[in-house]
């Protein structure tokens, strides 16, 4: 299973739910590698998206603890072992969770890699991501060359579950 988030120099994701920066180039990242696939989220995440409504082209699983939670268009659990049941009607290689904060921190153990916009700036937040710098169990993989979007400084990376 895989992650993506976008995250700054603390590792914050957001604040008064919402992401603390558009950048189209991560926007096109995320459309990209999440199209056609399986997106895991709180629900709100799903309430953050233009209209509240789940992304289009992709299976919109929603965990949330309201049992009269509904949404059109989506699938929704109200727990983790709902949602593990779920999860095992696809392909774990096409399930990516994308928030936030206490869906990734749910989950984080059971992803293997973690596609992360890292912004070399350090934004006023509220909401945080777990550090995978300070985990043994993760690596970084990859990272792209310095992007940049005006004056925004950023990085594609990936990082493994390093498996003993």
């Amino acid at each position: 299973m895989n992650l993506i988030v976008a995250v700054d120099r603390n590792w914050a994701i957001g604040k008064d739910n919402k992401l603390l920066v558009s950048i189209p180039d991560d926007m096109k990242f995320f459309r990209t590698t999440t199209t056609g696939k399986v997106v895991v989220m709180g629900r709100k995440t799903l309430e953050s998206f233009p209209n509240g409504k789940p992304l289009k082209n992709r299976v919109n699983i929603v965990l949330t603890r309201d049992p009269d939670y509904e949404v059109k268009d989506a699938v929704v659990v109200h727990s983790k072992e709902e949602l593990n049941s779920e999860l095992t009607k696809y392909d774990t290689n096409d399930i990516y969770v994308i928030g936030g904060e206490s869906i990734y921190r749910l989950m984080l153990d059971d992803c293997d890699r973690a596609f992360v916009t890292y912004v070399d700036y350090t934004y006023d937040a509220d909401t945080y991501f777990p550090n995978l710098e300070e985990m043994d169990e993760w690596a970084l993989a990859e990272e792209s060359e310095e992007q940049t979007y005006y004056d925004i400084e950023f990085y594609f990376r990936t990082y493994t579950r390093e498996t003993n």
